[in-house]
């Protein structure tokens, strides 16, 4: 799930959470999802971002993500 998505809050009463649920299986209620736009926004930002920093700069991030990565757990 995309960070900044707040899934839609469940209702606390029981049958009202099974008629929710109900609804979304039916398809009488459309589940939120993230739009479209928001995703193409994210997809500039990366390229605002990388054209901000200089070559060191990111090259020093891609070597503590690859770290990071390969990282080997206890």
């Amino acid at each position: 799930m995309p960070t900044g998505y707040k899934a839609p809050k469940r209702p606390r009463d029981a049958n009202q959470l099974a008629k929710s649920i109900v609804a979304l299986a039916t398809g009488e209620a459309e589940d939120k999802k993230p739009l479209a736009s928001a995703r193409k926004g994210g997809l500039k930002g990366s390229q605002a971002r990388m054209k901000a920093l200089r070559p060191e700069q990111r090259s020093e991030i891609a070597r503590t993500a690859a770290a990071a990565r390969w990282k080997k757990s206890s």
